[in-house]
């Protein structure tokens, strides 16, 4: 068996793909697997300061809740802490801005969530209650 093949099938033994794509090795849990967890539906986000709005997300994968403040921007992510009820990753979206987002579940229907960072030459900063309210729009 040629070198090349020995390193990509250890490389794969221990989770790692060239390509930069990590895959889990046996008996580990896939990345962000915490936010894969979240139920699918209509999610009220509600900020914690006073007298904010609530904001709805049709929420069809958690991990739309990484990027609220870049929702259509491909970025690149980070992931700082991955644990299972408890994720922090932080993204660039380049000539748009950046965030760290750090996302608490407290089940599979209620995320406490917060982020920082710059969207739009714009700093932001908020904390928020996700909570899945319902079925999305058809």
């Amino acid at each position: 068996m040629s070198r090349l093949l020995k390193a990509v099938k250890m490389g794969l033994a221990t989770g790692v793909v060239a390509l930069g794509i990590v895959v889990p090795a046996s008996g580990q849990r896939p990345p962000l697997a915490m936010l894969d967890q979240l139920e699918r539906g209509r999610w009220e986000l509600r900020m914690r300061d006073a007298g904010a709005t609530i904001q709805t997300v049709c929420l069809q994968d958690g991990r739309r809740l990484i990027q609220l403040r870049h929702p259509q921007n491909a970025c690149e992510r980070y992931v700082v802490d991955d644990q299972a009820d408890d994720v922090t990753v932080q993204y660039t979206c380049r000539g748009r801005g950046y965030g760290r987002t750090h996302i608490r579940r407290e089940s599979g229907r209620l995320v406490q969530i917060e982020t920082q960072g710059i969207a739009d030459g714009l700093p932001f900063n908020f904390i928020a209650e996700g909570r899945r309210v319902g079925d999305c729009p058809a």
